[in-house]
């Protein structure tokens, strides 16, 4: 299949890890652009000591503003970022918990990123993003 990834070696199944949220609210998903000119769900490193709930739970905040919670896993692949190099994604439900009103809340973008926002569930195909995100967005809602 496209975008997987062969371990021959045992060994040599070490990559990053990187834990990701999928939030959604008012049909909407938020997204992030990032410098490869990919669109990718907010979260990111695993840190040392961190719980993967925590971990998601740090990122989102730190990259948009919103405080969520991790509701549930959803998934867990390998993405190959260049051939030389890969990472473990993990992905999260997440719910906003200022989220009263179901409404989409307001974005701040990190440094991180070149662009946060909100994109209608059923649009989501039409950004270019890594095929197991998508996946993630299905599984989650």
């Amino acid at each position: 299949m496209p975008g997987e990834v062969t371990v021959r070696d045992p060994a040599d199944a070490r990559w990053p890890v990187s834990i990701k949220g999928v939030v959604v609210a008012d049909g909407h998903v938020l997204l992030l652009l990032n410098e490869r000119d990919e669109w990718e769900l907010p979260g990111g490193r695993l840190e040392p000591g961190e719980t993967p709930e925590a971990c998601v739970e740090r990122e989102i905040d730190e990259e948009t503003g919103l405080r969520v919670t991790a509701a549930r896993l959803v998934d867990a692949w390998v993405y190959p970022v260049r051939p030389d190099r890969s990472v473990l994604i993990v992905t999260y439900r997440c719910q906003d918990l200022d989220l009263a009103d179901g409404r989409v809340p307001p974005l701040r973008t990190s440094g991180e990123h070149r662009a946060a926002r909100w994109v209608p569930l059923d649009a989501c195909h039409t950004n270019p993003m890594p095929a197991g995100y998508l996946r993630s967005i299905r599984a989650s809602t």
